[in-house]
């Protein structure tokens, strides 16, 4: 949902022109492309979806595949989607209007925008408003339908966790796994050496390692007579151990940071190895925490959403206009159990609330408020208090685990589930004329 919602303000704020095409098809003629399950994929259809594509990848500076493949795989693409809007017609999925509504007003918030602008903007660029809100409904339906057929079935197990949570931690202590910043001073042999080349460089090598070893420092020798890149004191850069050449890993392996290396022959000739950094893979995490405060109002039988949506209106510009207090204003009106406090919620972590207020929420800098935002609980002020970076506990970790094996679970299902559904459909591809 997310992904698709950025695609459309980039296509509503930004593709006039091309809706405008699709238009004078319409008027020249237009002819069926595919019929799915008796129903039509029109010319004027995938012609749309094309030029949305195209208009995407060339604004985000992404390649475009030859004109047949683009074709063939945007119409594909339709294939599917209409398949999965005919099963979610057929077992009652439902788009009410006031879930688009909202998809409309996440849309106009992502551009800074209010409702009422976002549509100038887009009959300015000469893009129907039911063209925007037809797409939106059919997203909402896909998003439901796939929660609904996939996403729900998705079980993940506390033995799976554990698993997962064993092997990143046998990973700490793999060599390959670790990342590790080598610098080397290398002294050259030539392609094909004779064997008085080798001993001479040898002989170079050893002489280099005693220097080293009595106490010169390594970035001057770097600079005076290593064959490799001198840069930065001969580093190789930070990277996962199993970068580089296994001969580089068995000679620093159980060396500690600032420590060098016996010589190691290579074909281009004798490296002195020396350990930069180390870094294992770490079990403890990092998160950032948001501590937000909001006022709710629940829509019921004495107050309407669009009621809710200008009462907080109202009371947001009175907050910036500096008449009213954000707390203030919240210990009044709000009816979540937050209210005594001013609204303050605490700090979260990142998943703790429903995805139509944390993306809001994360798009706010601190001290920003937002606009009335309508999540499944009511409408919304949110306001952002601070954010700040926390380790997580392990607990916490292994929820992260959960959740990593939740999404690559379901993107498998997913596809798979997708596949079956087409398999099943009747689809009929004609040739364009």
């Amino acid at each position: 949902m997310n992904l698709f919602f950025g695609a459309i303000a980039l296509f509503a704020l930004s593709l006039g022109a091309a809706t405008g095409a699709v238009a004078q098809t319409e008027t020249s003629g237009d002819f069926i492309v595919a019929l799915v399950n008796s129903e039509p994929i029109t010319n004027a259809e995938l012609d749309l979806q094309i030029k949305q594509l195209v208009e995407q990848r060339t604004q985000q500076g992404a390649p475009l595949a030859p004109a047949a493949e683009l074709r063939a795989g945007v119409l594909e693409r339709m294939v599917h989607e209409r398949v999965q809007l005919q099963l979610a017609r057929d077992t009652g999925v439902r788009a009410d209007a006031a879930a688009i509504d909202q998809a409309e007003l996440n849309l106009a918030t992502q551009n800074q925008m209010d409702v009422a602008q976002f549509r100038q903007a887009l009959e300015k660029r000469g893009v129907a408003l039911s063209t925007l809100r037809g797409q939106l409904r059919d997203q909402i339906l896909l998003s439901r339908l796939h929660e609904r057929e996939v996403e729900s079935r998705v079980r993940i197990t506390d033995v799976e966790v554990n698993n997962a949570w064993l092997a990143r931690q046998a990973a700490i202590d793999d060599p390959l796994a670790q990342e590790i910043n080598l610098a080397q001073i290398l002294i050259a042999l030539p392609e094909n050496p004779t064997p008085a080349q080798v001993a001479q460089a040898q002989t170079t090598a050893q002489q280099v390692a005693a220097r080293v070893r009595s106490g010169e420092a390594f970035e001057a020798l770097v600079q005076q007579l290593s064959a490799a890149d001198r840069k930065n004191g001969g580093q190789l850069g930070l990277r996962r151990a199993d970068r580089y050449p296994p001969s580089f890993v068995t000679a620093t392996r159980t060396l500690p940071v600032g420590a060098v290396s016996d010589w190691v022959r290579s074909d281009a000739g004798f490296h002195l190895l020396k350990v930069v950094d180390r870094r294992a893979p770490e079990l403890v995490q990092s998160v950032t925490q948001t501590r937000a405060r909001h006022i709710l109002l629940r829509p019921g039988a004495q107050l309407s959403q669009a009621q809710a949506l200008a009462r907080l209106a109202a009371e947001r510009d009175k907050i910036l206009g500096g008449r009213s207090a954000f707390e203030a204003v919240a210990r009044d009106i709000s009816q979540d159990g937050s209210a005594a406090q001013g609204g303050d919620l605490g700090w979260a972590t990142p998943g703790m609330y429903v995805p139509e207020f944390e993306q809001v929420l994360d798009r706010l800098k601190p001290g920003e408020i937002s606009p009335p935002t309508v999540s499944r609980f009511g409408v919304h002020l949110m306001q952002v208090l601070e954010r700040r970076r926390v380790d997580l506990t392990a607990a916490q970790v292994r929820e992260g685990l959960r959740n990593e094996l939740r999404a690559k679970r379901t993107e498998e299902a997913y596809a798979a589930w997708e596949r079956d559904l087409r398999a099943r459909a009747f689809v009929e591809i004609r040739e364009p004329r």
